[in-house]
């Protein structure tokens, strides 16, 4: 009888915990555990970089709802302190950033280190939320004039769907997803007010809270982004996560579906009256905010701007297609211009603002996809400097022949690029180290040729007709992946943000902007810096 080894005793133990897939770069002693996977039926994924496996890893398992449980190699135990092969302390190193971290000190180990690192990473039997907490939060609501529910990743991760829908529905609150929310109702339901952030924001006087930290992207729930005096109805799964920042006037402990049936049976008979002085201010907000949008997404100058492109892009994407998106410009405005109707059908790059996880968040999108043969297209939406981190993943998405779309949005920099002309200009200059901006990149840098080297199709963009035709053949095109690269004009921006706080109204830019002057017969650098 042949021995069994301990990569298929790792296979075997991440079987049993219906692991199905594995994403990874394999070395000496990985190779073994690989193979030993593939044949206990498990799907490996070889990607090009480590990173890139990890972050395929983390949204597979926010897509099935499955922990991510990473496997290191590392020298024998005998070998200790003799400066052998990547001798590391990995167990203490990990565990300041995982639930659970071991080394098995046994081949009999490894089935119950499997087992509790498993364990470890999912949260124990749904719970409903203290009762004297439901009645509280349900009186705040009642009262409150102008109300607001902010939708969280948390709802889509404990799959709320339905509860949250109806939550809205029977009560005709106003809802703000969080860009990990976008999806659990429709972007064009008639209470989503996304388009009026700033104010819904700013004037709510009651905060529902459903799976949303109060962390940057929320502005902490500090003013002057929120009302000083507003009231938080927090509910969360974590303990430690209630009253962040924000002391809540009502925290509901518990499974968000299991605390939103709570709060409907009690909240059931109210109803926030749509005609209320409250809507009436999102809703004048919103037909503002549309007009500016849509005028800048009309406008008919080369090369395209940011709206230009999404606007047209939006109109050809399937609704049910999963958007994965990174950049700076490009994730942002992308938030507000692409739409999704479905949960669970955006990717980005989330609280830590991660750059290069776009390529490895659709990769197991499609993968998942592949599986479930579900029909429905990934579009992989990157800045070309987040593009840059990842990029090389087009031949893992081209070997294992995954139709993904990538949208390459190329502005040749980091907030904002130069033009071709103002680039030669400069390299006349000198040292392109001491004279280009830090910000940019290589003008008009041809990432489609990237695709087409491994096999994909690439689209070189510059005009609308051009993007729609290239969008409409990638669509259409269900055998490999494609690359579209959609020069925009470098000094596009996002539109100017104007916050009128208690005070002062103040203009808030999101970016760092260069400004390139041709002056005469010299080129002026002036850095202006903006916030």
């Amino acid at each position: 009888m042949d021995e069994v080894t301990g990569a298929q005793l790792v296979a075997e133990a991440l079987k049993s915990q219906n692991v199905e897939y594995m994403f990874g770069i394999v070395g000496v002693p990985i190779i073994e555990v690989a193979m030993a996977a593939q044949a206990a039926g498990i799907k490996y994924v070889g990607m090009r970089n480590e990173q890139a496996a990890c972050y395929a890893a983390s949204a597979i398992g926010y897509l099935t709802g499955r922990p991510v449980i990473v496997i290191g190699g590392s020298s024998d135990r005998n070998q200790e302190t003799t400066g052998a092969f990547q001798e590391f302390p990995q167990v203490e190193a990990c565990r300041l950033y995982s639930k659970f971290s071991a080394r098995p000190s046994s081949l009999e180990m490894i089935p119950a280190v499997v087992e509790k690192a498993v364990r470890s990473s999912i949260y124990g039997p749904l719970c409903s939320a203290d009762s004297r907490e439901i009645t509280q939060a349900v009186r705040l609501l009642r009262a409150a004039q102008r109300p607001l529910i902010i939708i969280g990743k948390g709802a889509a991760y404990a799959r709320a769907e339905k509860e949250v829908r109806e939550l809205v529905e029977v009560t005709g609150i106003p809802f703000l997803p969080t860009p990990m929310g976008k999806g659990i109702l429709p972007d064009d339901h008639p209470n989503c007010v996304a388009a009026a952030r700033s104010r819904a924001l700013l004037q709510a006087d009651v905060i529902v809270l459903l799976g949303a930290r109060l962390n940057w992207i929320l502005h902490f729930g500090f003013p002057p982004r929120f009302s000083p005096h507003v009231k938080i109805i927090q509910v969360d799964l974590c303990a430690e996560e209630l009253s962040n920042n924000v002391r809540a006037a009502s925290a509901l402990l518990g499974d968000i579906g299991a605390v939103v049936r709570q709060l409907l049976e009690t909240v059931r008979s109210w109803r926030f009256p749509s005609d209320s002085q409250w809507w009436l201010t999102l809703k004048e907000k919103m037909t503002a905010n549309a007009q500016i949008s849509k005028s800048l997404a009309l406008r008919s100058t080369l090369p395209m701007n940011y709206y230009t492109a999404f606007h047209h892009i939006s109109e050809l994407l399937p609704k049910d297609c999963i958007i994965v998106s990174e950049g700076a410009n490009t994730m942002d405005i992308g938030r507000t211009m692409l739409l999704n109707y479905l949960p669970r059908h955006r990717l980005d790059a989330g609280t830590f603002g991660t750059m290069g996880v776009g390529p490895g968040f659709a990769i197991a999108a499609a993968v998942l996809e592949q599986t479930q043969k579900s029909a429905q297209r990934v579009v992989c939406i990157e800045g070309d400097s987040a593009f840059g981190f990842s990029g090389m993943e087009v031949e893992t998405m081209c070997r294992y022949k995954l139709p993904i779309i990538i949208i390459v949005i190329n502005n040749n920099g980091i907030y904002s690029g130069v033009d071709p002309k103002t680039w030669k200009e400069m390299e006349k200059m000198g040292d392109m180290t001491t004279i280009a901006p830090p910000v940019t990149l290589l003008p008009e840098a041809r990432y489609e040729q990237v695709m087409s080297a491994f096999g994909g199709r690439g689209y070189l963009v510059r005009t609308v007709e051009e993007l729609r035709s290239a969008l409409q053949e990638s669509l259409n095109n269900t055998q490999m992946p494609s690359l579209l690269n959609v020069l925009i004009d470098p000094a596009s921006d996002r539109k100017q943000q104007v916050l009128h706080t208690h005070t002062h109204t103040a203009l808030h830019y999101s970016s760092i902007s260069w400004n390139i002057i041709n002056n005469l017969d010299k080129t002026l650098l002036s850095c202006i810096f903006s916030f």
